[in-house]
């Protein structure tokens, strides 16, 4: 029940470090999942059980398998790129199942076998004044900044008719429902978001420029188990 307080300090670790490693992509990039040497873990202290990623491969394809198991972790892209200038974001998903105790609204419900994150970076120079404050006492304690904030798109396990719901344990989460239920279960799907665009509708207002993207399968909420293929994910500007 912890994970969403942890999951902003474990992604700034990352999202830190990232910017040093690789150069900010104005023209987007294509990960096809031949290997995971771009991604970093993405693991949270205090849950021991960790979800398992790894390369699976039929024929001459390749894709990202995720298993959660009464689990939680993640991983996290070290491409950075700009969310004005590559602000599409398409890949193709797939699950087994969705939860039978996910709830996008409730904190015990928020397990997904699915989900796509784009992280924004904070950026102490575009920030007001109350927000620096407040971003400066978190990196007294922490020793970092946290990120600004996220939007994720996922595979709800119900079929609540909003497109977009706030993470019950962060508002400064708000999920992108996309793919509903388990109707679709089982089957390769599509998607392209315009991530820009969806952060403006989700927090009325502009994203800072610098963006990740991450791929996270849980269930140590529902204590359940899925798991989650993804094929591609691409970052381009149209």
């Amino acid at each position: 029940m912890i994970k969403r307080t942890l999951i902003i300090l474990a992604i700034s670790n990352l999202l830190i470090i990232s910017p040093l490693r690789a150069q900010m992509s104005d023209q987007g990039f294509r990960e096809d999942f031949n290997s995971l040497d771009s991604w970093k873990p993405l693991t949270f202290p205090k849950i021991p059980r960790h979800s398992i990623y790894k390369i699976q491969k039929e024929g001459e394809n390749s894709f990202l398998v995720a298993q959660a198991d009464n689990s939680a972790s993640g991983i996290i892209c070290t491409r950075v790129f700009n969310i004005y200038k590559t602000p599409i974001i398409k890949w193709k998903w797939k699950i087994s199942n969705t939860y039978q105790a996910g709830d996008e609204k409730k904190k015990s419900g928020d397990d997904y076998p699915l989900r796509i994150y784009v992280v924004f970076k904070y950026d102490p120079k575009t920030a007001g004044i109350f927000e620096r404050a407040q971003y400066n006492a978190l990196k007294l304690i922490y020793g970092k900044y946290p990120p600004h904030s996220s939007i994720n798109y996922i595979w709800a396990n119900k079929k609540y008719p909003e497109h977009i719901l706030p993470n019950p344990f962060t508002t400064k989460t708000q999920m992108i429902l996309l793919q509903k239920g388990s109707e679709h279960a089982g089957v390769w799907m599509e998607e392209r978001a315009n991530a820009l665009e969806d952060y403006r509708q989700a927090f009325g207002k502009e994203p800072p420029y610098e963006a990740s993207i991450a791929v996270m399968s849980d269930a140590d909420n529902t204590g359940e188990k899925a798991t989650g293929y993804v094929d591609y994910i691409e970052v381009s500007a149209f």
